[in-house]
This record gives structure tokens, C-alpha cells and sequence, in this order.
């Protein structure tokens, strides 16, 4: 097919693309901000957000587990109906959400323990969950049109400069890290009509897709999975990559395509020989990384830091492409709304 690129024209289009200012002006907006308050008395850490709020919390969630914080993720309507025994004076949760007006954060917030403390991470500073949280981390993306795009890579930026705070490490060479983001971003997205067009040569005729990672990658697996939904609405869903081998593989073939992330260097062999099997029955898959035989999918070397927000850049160019073939205007909400206000 003939690329158009009028096709993917609109608000969405123009979210993606603002991203390298947004990052830049959170990591400017994290230097500025307070310190981290000391949490004494806390014997477990809850993280929680919904969608990709949520799935962002994979790289903290290692990261404290990591440095011997006892902690568990959970969506937050999980956690207020199935696992609120969790919760008492004693814990520290840490809730994402870009609206801080969702309503299963809201509910968190009614129905909090006296004495259980709240670290707030989000991008409106008059939400509840800005105004009651114990302490809050603000991101600074902006006003977002539909799906989450800028405020999941400043929410990333924002909780990996968390994770240095409460693991006690240099304040100030984490924030020096994350300056990379912006100009990595930039130098990605600078070629994106390009990359679109190649991609949607790619995905024609492909009825599913597969999105999969390990450890922090897990963050842009799952976010990837869902903004293919929502922004395109195109069948793909998000998984570790040992997942896609106890089944889905099955589904290997010329309808189906594989996306794995090379991710972090002590597992990224066992990603690349997982598309390299898939490739070798007959299916097609390609690697996420800066050593991809994929242009659409080379992404710049950054710090393992700054990498999980590089990682969605191509699937968020991928939902463009895919929306495209699909005559749909991409981004655009039909049946859902940009906060759920419903359970």
C-alpha cells in the first residue's frame, strides 16, 4: 500500500511528537523538587496504578525488590476489593495515575488505613491524589488529547528519579541520567513519517501482535499491548517473552507478528533467539533495541534507565501505522473516555 501521511494527522500525532519537550521539562521540574520526605516504620511497599500507570511501574518494582524493599504490584481496583489486607499503618504505597482522578485512586484514598502514607505520582497538581498524598511527584506532560502518551514516559522519568530517592542513591547523578531522555526521543521521532510509512508496509495483512519483554521492558510490553487497542483498535497484547513460549508461539505465522525488546544485557540473548526461532517457523518477529535489523525499531543507546521510555517510542508509531491501514483515525476514543470515572 501507498503511504499517506495525512492519514495520521491530528492531536494524537501531535502528543507523540511533543514527548522530548514534556521529558525535558519533568526532568527539569524533578530538579527543582523537594526531597523525598524519610518514611520510618515501613515494613512493605504497595505500587499501584491502572493501564499504563500501572504497567510503568515494572522498572520501581524491580528496582526495590532489588535493594531488599519487601513490595508488590497490584492494579488498584485488585487492591481495594481482593488485597486491601495489604494495607495498614505500616505500608507505603506508591499510586500512579496521570489524572490522580481515576476512580479506583479515589477509592484508595477513601478507604486508606489511618496512618498508611501515600507517594503520589502524577501530572495534575489540583487531583485528589495530588492534594492528599502524603507527598507527590509531580510529571510535567501537559495537556494530553486521548490515549496515554506523554504521560507515560514522564511518569517513567519521574518514577526511576523515586526509585533513586528511595533507594538512596545520587539525587543528582540520576537526574543528570535522565536528561538523555529528551534529545534520545528527539533523535528518534525526528524521522517519523519515514518510520510510519515502513511499518505500515510491514504490518499489512497482520491480524495480531504480540508485544513482549523481560524485567523493565515489561513496562513498554504492557503499555504497547494496550495503546494498540485503544489508539488503533487492532487485536495485540503485551507479555513476558518466556510467556509467548508456553503457548502463543503456536500462533506463529504469516497473520501474526512478534515484537520482543532486547531489553537488559543479561537476558537480551534469550529475546534475540526468541525471534530468531519465530522467524525459523515460518512466523514474523523482530527485535526492539539499537542493534534491530529493523529501522522503525533501532532505537538509540541510552542508559538502562532512560531505556524503557526509547522502547515505546516505535510502538507508538506502530499504532499510527496500524490505525492507518485500518482507516481509523488514530488515538480516537469511540467508546471510552480519557479518565474512567466508572468501575
Amino acid at each position: 500500500m501507498r503511504f499517506d501521511s495525512a492519514a495520521v494527522e491530528g492531536p494524537y500525532l501531535r502528543d507523540i511528537l511533543a514527548q522530548p519537550q514534556a521529558l525535558a521539562e519533568t526532568v527539569a521540574g524533578l530538579s527543582a523538587a523537594p526531597a523525598l520526605p524519610r518514611f520510618s516504620g515501613v515494613d512493605r511497599v504497595i505500587l499501584t496504578g491502572m493501564g499504563a500507570s500501572f504497567h510503568a511501574l515494572h522498572p520501581l518494582a524491580i528496582r526495590l525488590a532489588a535493594h531488599g524493599y519487601c513490595a508488590a504490584a497490584y492494579e488498584t481496583s485488585e487492591l481495594i476489593h481482593y488485597y486491601a489486607g495489604a494495607l495498614s499503618p505500616r505500608t507505603l504505597v506508591i499510586a500512579v495515575s496521570q489524572s490522580g482522578r481515576s476512580v479506583e485512586i479515589v477509592r484508595l484514598l477513601d478507604t486508606a488505613p489511618q496512618g498508611m502514607r501515600i507517594i503520589g505520582v502524577t501530572n495534575t497538581p489540583d487531583s485528589p491524589l495530588a492534594t492528599r498524598a502524603d507527598h507527590t511527584v509531580m510529571t510535567r506532560a501537559g495537556a494530553e488529547y486521548s490515549v496515554s502518551t506523554k504521560t507515560f514516559v514522564t511518569i517513567l522519568l519521574a518514577l526511576e528519579w523515586l526509585g533513586a530517592a528511595l533507594c538512596g542513591g545520587d539525587r543528582r547523578a540520576a537526574e543528570n541520567t535522565l536528561c538523555e531522555a529528551a534529545p534520545a526521543a528527539a533523535q528518534y521521532l525526528a524521522g517519523w513519517e519515514t518510520k510510519v510509512a515502513s511499518l505500515a508496509a510491514l504490518f499489512d495483512g497482520v491480524r495480531a501482535l504480540f508485544v513482549t519483554g523481560r524485567g523493565s521492558s515489561l513496562a513498554a510490553a504492557g503499555t504497547g499491548g494496550l495503546i494498540l487497542k485503544e489508539s488503533a483498535h487492532f487485536h495485540a497484547e503485551g507479555m513476558t517473552c518466556s510467556a509467548f513460549r508456553h503457548g502463543p508461539f503456536e500462533m506463529s505465522g504469516p497473520g501474526a507478528y512478534l515484537l520482543a525488546f532486547a531489553g537488559d544485557a543479561e537476558t537480551a540473548p534469550l529475546n534475540e533467539n526468541l525471534v530468531r526461532d519465530v522467524r525459523a517457523a515460518g512466523g514474523k518477529a523482530a527485535l526492539i533495541g539499537p542493534q534491530s535489523d529493523v529501522d522503525a525499531f533501532r532505537i538509540p543507546e541510552t542508559a538502562p534507565a532512560v531505556r524503557p521510555v526509547l522502547e515505546m517510542l516505535p510502538l507508538q508509531l506502530t499504532s499510527l501505522a496500524i490505525a492507518a491501514l485500518a482507516g481509523h483515525a488514530p488515538g480516537q476514543f469511540q467508546l471510552l473516555t480519557k479518565v474512567t470515572t466508572i468501575e
